[in-house]
């Protein structure tokens, strides 16, 4: 099996889907017939039982083989906004780490969409499809305090909201940034660019 063909399979073990689309920009782009070379190869990883297909959307989605995620979920639109927040980093920083949905803390605490890594700084990043109640970011808010003071990370993760709702959020010791994509905080983070420091027990990141 070809290097590529691994990384798209790894990829969709990280990412649980990525759409057709998804895959011709990371593995395909660069060559003549982007799209026919996609396909031909996916048609081929299908086939061999390496992944599966959903047709229910368009362009096709492609699912881990070894995943429980239905055809059809509900979860999968929200799996390829996060696949789309990562392309949309990769377009100005390779993360040194990117991973979907992890665990922190005890049961019961939040759980983030993605911690990532970008020159050094950690994030969390949350993604928003719905709108919350004020009540529901507050819980929120407070479940990440909680993070916070179990003194898990030695550098606590700057939190990034991708969200078309503007929320109240107040809390002393988080650096919550609300932004409509990845894209505008990129931006923003690279007009302040050699100016991302650390000191001890303290990460200073700013952003304009």
């Amino acid at each position: 099996m070809k290097k590529r063909d691994l990384q798209i399979i790894r990829d969709l073990e990280r990412f649980r889907v990525m759409s057709r689309d998804d895959i011709v920009d990371l593995y395909f782009s660069h060559l003549k017939q982007p799209i026919n070379s996609a396909n031909s190869v996916l048609k081929r990883l299908v086939r061999d039982n390496q992944i599966r297909v959903s047709q229910f959307f368009t362009p096709y989605v492609y699912i881990d083989a070894n995943s429980v995620i239905k055809t059809n979920s509900a979860k999968i639109p929200h799996f390829l906004k996060i696949v789309e927040a990562y392309k949309q980093i990769k377009k100005y920083e390779n993360p040194s780490i990117f991973k979907v949905e992890p665990k922190f803390g005890d049961k019961g605490t939040v759980e983030p969409d993605v911690y990532t890594v970008i020159r050094n700084v950690p994030f969390f990043i949350e993604i928003q499809r719905s709108v919350y109640s004020q009540k529901t970011m507050n819980d929120k808010i407070k479940r990440y305090e909680a993070i916070y003071y179990s003194n898990e990370f030695k550098q606590f993760p700057f939190i990034i909201m991708v969200t078309d709702t503007r929320y109240n959020i107040e809390s002393d010791i988080l650096t919550v940034f609300q932004v409509q994509s990845i894209r505008e905080f990129m931006q923003n983070a690279l007009k302040m660019k050699g100016k991302v420091h650390h000191e001890p027990k303290e990460i200073k990141f700013k952003i304009g």
